[in-house]
């Protein structure tokens, strides 16, 4: 939630009015995040306050935009609780501010539990399966961007900045992931419209209770597991060394299989896909802090924290069966 691009209060301002929101009463720009420009707008509409997120799209085109902002308003129908984009009088949920595409969608309520505890991970996992469901009759199709083909293209641009031992774990890791890709297992895999970066900062909570998952702009359509691994690599695991958290991780799964059940191919996997999350994450890292963009609030993530997250995937591999056995402990 970078800020790319620089909004002014009389911009900001006409756009809330030709939404129906109101009127303008504060513009924030948000820090964090490195793909879009985002701010916090609060309005003031019929004696109420309405509080906002503009987005500014800085990488993604018009013609991407409507599978996320269509896939956001389709949830929101179904009652899974993320953002829902604003509409003007033609029905458009996509707009245009500064010569960029922009989409106004309502704040959720709560805060990001950064330190979540096996409750919370069970909130997730039960949200995370009703989302994958409500989203399979979705029409739209597009691709995990940041999905196989993105990684077969980036992990050359980024080897030159790596040191022999990291050149050697991710060209050995992308091998493997192509090997896995091609196999019958992962050609049996469900698949549907993903999050793809459902991490603790993308979920929002009061207290014990999920009031939301947001930032969709990663989204796109790719196995459901791999959705389920990449969100265990945030939710259930030790930051500090990346190893594995038994009890977070149990009650992720066994809480979303109370609502979708897993597939054989996607037990199969599970190991693979916790290794492609990581895999996925530690080289878009790399991308950024090599490669970085002007922004007035930028600070890119630290790249080798997957890094650890990949070594640990792959020296302790895991399955959905063993998993289910691990006692719930703190």
């Amino acid at each position: 939630m970078a800020v790319f691009t620089e909004v002014s209060r009389s911009q900001a301002a006409g756009l809330m009015r030709k939404l129906g929101l109101g009127e303008l009463t504060s513009l924030k720009g948000c820090a964090g995040g490195i793909e879009n420009t985002n701010y916090f707008v609060t309005t003031e509409r019929d004696g109420q306050t309405l509080e906002h997120v503009l987005t500014l799209f800085e990488r993604l085109s018009a013609e991407q935009l409507p599978f996320y902002l269509h896939l956001m308003k389709h949830l929101a129908g179904k009652g899974i609780p993320v953002p829902d984009p604003a509409a003007d009088a033609r029905g458009h949920i996509l707009h245009t501010l500064k010569g960029k595409p922009a989409a106004v969608v309502n704040k959720l309520s709560g805060t990001s539990q950064l330190a979540p505890q096996p409750v919370h991970c069970a909130a997730v996992g039960t949200m995370l399966a009703r989302m994958h469901l409500a989203g399979l009759d979705y029409e739209r199709h597009q691709p995990n961007l940041r999905g196989l083909t993105w990684w077969n293209e980036t992990v050359p641009v980024v080897l030159p900045h790596l040191g022999p031992a990291q050149a050697q774990l991710i060209a050995a890791e992308l091998a493997y992931q192509n090997h896995i890709a091609a196999s019958p297992a992962y050609a049996a895999l469900p698949r549907g419209p993903v999050h793809a970066d459902l991490f603790r900062d993308n979920v929002m909570f009061e207290g014990e209770t999920l009031t939301g998952f947001f930032d969709f702009y990663f989204a796109g359509h790719d196995s459901l597991v791999f959705d389920i691994a990449v969100s265990m690599n945030d939710w259930c695991i030790d930051l500090p060394t990346g190893a594995h958290h038994p009890a977070r991780a149990r009650a992720l799964l066994q809480a979303y299989e109370t609502v979708r059940p897993l597939g054989v191919a996607e037990r199969e996997l599970l190991p693979a896909m916790l290794r492609a999350g990581a895999l996925r994450f530690w080289v878009s890292r790399l991308w950024d802090w090599h490669l970085p963009r002007e922004a007035s609030m930028l600070k890119p993530h630290d790249p080798t924290h997957f890094e650890r997250v990949l070594r640990e995937r792959a020296l302790h591999p895991l399955t959905a069966n063993a998993l289910c056995q691990e006692p719930i402990t703190p």
